[in-house]
């Protein structure tokens, strides 16, 4: 009789040890496990290793997950089962450029991104027709000095309600908190142009120009509370020249910002990245 596989994607980490491998690979064997897609990384810096599989297997969640949870507790590892392909139920923040948001939108859309984009949130009102056009919630929270706390209050509530696993910043423009940030840690990504720390302030990409810089670049990171500082999980180039105006700079600086953030929204939401201290091991 024909017994219904389950794709599933595990991920993992702990203190590296022999034998790792080979215990994570013979219980899913025992539970009628076949390993499709395996990588493994020992960091000589940390002595953590790191490791993600994807294994089809018709054993139920529960049973796997009791199994795992035997495991973890002999190896001290930190783990995490998923169905291979769920979309993440997302949370995009934005405030008043479109370019990032935009992408993400055409990308699940288009079955590309493995997220399923349950709200969009604006501190400003600017985008609110770019997300009803996808037929995406659009929940307006203006920040100032004396609302901060309150708009971060209602945040969480949003995303409590809406189960959301994963909050992106698609260039909102508003520091989160401390409090916030530690809450939100390792399921918060940021995107930020990489001319800091040198060109700070507004109109960075004028100042990039008057500087002749000869590299556009863009960083995706996982929000902590050390300002644009938090573990890297994308970063992305494009060269220029003295050709280029400001402009051209700016448009060229927002086709790399897009990139290199859908791509670390696709890595998280595919369980391909794991924290490694203050960076990120990415099985690609």
């Amino acid at each position: 009789m024909f017994t219904e596989l389950t794709a599933w994607v595990l991920s993992l980490s702990c203190p590296d040890r022999p034998g790792i491998v080979h215990a994570v690979s013979g219980l899913l064997a025992e539970h009628g496990g076949n390993i499709t897609e395996s990588q493994q990384f020992g960091d000589p810096d940390t002595g953590l290793f790191f490791m993600r599989v994807e294994v089809t297997a018709p054993t139920p969640r529960d049973e796997l997950e009791s199994a795992l949870g035997a495991l973890a507790a002999r190896f001290h590892m930190t783990w995490s089962l998923d169905i291979a392909g769920r979309r993440m139920r997302t949370v995009v923040m934005v405030s008043k450029a479109a370019h990032c948001i935009n992408d993400l939108l055409f990308r699940e859309r288009a079955g590309t991104l493995p997220v399923d984009i349950v709200a969009v949130v604006g501190n400003h009102q600017t985008l609110r027709d770019l997300a009803e056009f996808y037929e995406k919630r659009f929940v307006h929270l203006p920040v100032t000095a004396h609302t901060k706390a309150t708009a971060e209050a209602s945040l969480l509530g949003l995303i409590d309600e809406l189960g959301a696993e994963l909050v992106v910043l698609a260039r909102y423009m508003q520091i989160l908190s401390p409090d916030l940030s530690r809450t939100l840690h390792g399921r918060a990504i940021n995107i930020h142009h990489s001319f800091l720390p040198s060109f700070k302030g507004a109109r960075p990409y004028f100042q990039a120009h008057d500087r002749g810089v000869k590299l556009i670049g863009a960083t995706a990171h996982y929000v902590t509370s050390d300002l644009d500082e938090g573990p890297i999980i994308e970063q992305d180039v494009d060269r220029v020249d003295h050709t280029h105006t400001p402009e051209t700079l700016t448009a060229i600086g927002a086709d790399v910002e897009r990139r290199a953030l859908a791509r670390a929204v696709r890595w998280h939401a595919e369980h391909r990245v794991l924290l490694d201290g203050h960076r990120t091991i990415v099985f690609r």
